[in-house]
């Protein structure tokens, strides 16, 4: 359990972004992130495996309906092994708004999950979904996404929201468009009291070229610096894929930009309801 006087510098001893070997993309168990989160000094862990969906779709990096049972008691286990760490069950979400009673009625109400994240790797386009990472290279799909995501924000489904910044990975350049766009999330961000996540996954990746020039796909600085301007509540999370990145030197760069940029007290303060008992 988190105490009050640990709560000031609890964003840096959390981690909401956990992913486990039933995704088909990750490596490692609920308890044995929690052995890392120890070992860390973390006191805040979530875990957030990549939600199934009751249609099976995208079934290939996602867990099936039919491991639901065995990440729950996977969890409850960590719970029971683990008292002194405080450990939220959540889940990765895709923004599927057929599915919002899913979401909640079995999710968040008969399962009792404590969190939904909202993990925009793909979002909708003229009836067509379309991939968040590359998918958006005009300025037609950079709108669509940011009005997918704006969407899927006021649904009311999810207490944070994964890498906002997705789709810089395929986006080449900050432009006009590119500010109009990332201002619109970052003012409905800021609007609904939405969180958003600066993701050190993207720290781990290989850097993207433009115009000669490399940069990791995200974070991207110039994103973060308007969700700064516009005072958007917010949270570092490792994105972890496998236990040793609970915590590693992706997470720390990610650290690092939070702290160059953002008032903590007041983008991160909203971290310390969801560690009380």
């Amino acid at each position: 359990m988190c105490t009050e006087s640990s709560s000031s510098q609890l964003w840096r001893a959390s981690n909401l972004h956990t992913h486990t070997w039933r995704c088909h993309h990750a490596q490692g168990d609920v308890d044995e992130y929690c052995r890392q989160a120890h070992e860390k000094g973390l006191r805040l862990l979530g875990i957030s495996d990549h939600t199934p969906l009751p249609d099976g779709r995208w079934a290939s990096i996602r867990m099936a309906m039919s491991e639901l049972d065995g990440y729950d008691r996977a969890v409850e286990a960590a719970r029971r092994h683990h008292p002194s760490l405080r450990i939220l069950k959540g889940m990765e979400c895709e923004f599927v708004p057929e599915f919002s009673s899913f979401f909640r009625e079995t999710l968040l109400g008969e399962r009792k999950f404590d969190y939904l994240v909202g993990g925009i790797h793909l979002f909708r386009k003229d009836a067509e979904w379309h991939h968040s990472s590359n998918g958006v290279k005009t300025p037609q799909f950079l709108r669509a996404y940011t009005d997918f995501f704006i969407s899927a924000m006021a649904s009311g489904l999810f207490t944070f929201m994964a890498h906002p910044d997705l789709f810089a990975w395929s986006w080449p350049s900050w432009d006009v468009e590119t500010q109009s766009c990332v201002r619109a999330i970052c003012d409905a961000a800021r609007d609904l009291n939405m969180p958003l996540e600066i993701n050190a996954n993207g720290l781990r990746q290989w850097p993207v070229h433009n115009g000669g020039k490399a940069r990791q796909p995200y974070p991207w600085l110039p994103f973060w610096e308007v969700a700064a301007d516009c005072r958007v509540q917010c949270l570092v999370s490792a994105d972890a894929h496998h236990p040793e990145e609970i915590h590693d030197r992706a997470v720390q760069q990610a650290f690092a930009m939070a702290e160059s940029l953002l008032d903590q007290p007041s983008a991160f303060s909203w971290l310390e309801s969801l560690c009380q008992a």
